[in-house]
């Protein structure tokens, strides 16, 4: 097949959109492209929101005002019905997930060659060569899980204290006498969290980054009968998916500050 005058296979062409510009070698690799595009996305967010807050006001708002404070009454009002702690992170902390997620999600409906031909023209590789949906990354998803996890081990921690943890894990819910059945029982419900959480979301997306590069196989006219549908029920699949994250991070937070 032809892409921007390049003759190239098939599997080069798949290879190429599912490969990683990266750095490093073993465990110390590091996808740049992902690094960079999460990054900017946050920026963007950060930036965004932090123009609204200041320019808020009680007149008339502006239309952005409306957008910004639409996401934050939907965020708050899903951890107001999930979450029962005193805590006042937890409203912060769903509405970056939420935000987050969704823009590196909706970074799958650029069209798959878009970066390329603007790489090419440019003459930058790196452009050319990067993956832009960062949530295609397993290392991203997973790290943000384990981040998850991590305060929910904090939460945990500071509502029952260490004497409180150390019950629940050794005895429940058989008893002291099968203190290491609990353990382990315990142990596998609790990194099934973040591994669970992670995987959901890469698998989701990976799948559908996959499928618009299938399309873009196809000869030009199939390629908007087939990618239009898809496109619009991916609109779909990436607002769910940012959602999911956000609401189970809220209940397991939850769940680990109630006394069981």
């Amino acid at each position: 097949m032809s892409v921007n005058n390049s003759v190239i296979t098939t599997g080069e062409y798949i290879k190429h959109h599912l490969t990683h510009v990266d750095v490093g070698s073993g465990f110390w690799t590091f996808n740049l492209d992902t690094l960079v595009v999460s990054i900017v996305l946050g920026f963007v967010i950060l930036t965004s929101f932090y123009l609204a807050a200041k320019r808020a006001t009680s007149q008339v708002p502006s239309g952005f005002q409306n957008f910004v404070e639409l996401i934050f009454d939907f965020v708050d009002g899903q951890v107001r019905d999930t979450y029962h702690g005193k805590s006042s992170l937890v409203t912060p902390l769903a509405l970056t997930i939420f935000v987050w997620i969704f823009l590196m999600n909706f970074m799958d409906l650029i069209p798959i060659d878009f970066f390329y031909v603007i790489g090419k023209l440019l003459h930058i590789h790196f452009i050319q060569d990067m993956k832009i949906v960062p949530t295609t990354d397993p290392n991203l998803t997973l790290a943000m899980s384990f981040s998850v996890f991590l305060l929910i081990i904090i939460y945990n921690l500071a509502a029952k204290g260490i004497k409180g943890v150390a019950e629940e894990f050794f005895l429940k819910p058989f008893g002291p006498y099968l203190f290491i059945v609990n353990f382990f029982l315990k142990l596998i419900e609790e990194l099934a969290k973040p591994i669970s959480l992670g995987l959901r979301l890469y698998g989701n997306l990976y799948a559908g980054e996959l499928i618009f590069i299938l399309i873009a196989l196809l000869p030009w006219f199939l390629q908007w009968l087939l990618g239009g549908p898809w496109a619009i029920f991916h609109v779909l699949v990436i607002t769910i998916q940012a959602f999911v994250f956000m609401v189970l991070t809220i209940v397991y937070i939850s769940l680990a500050e109630e006394a069981h």
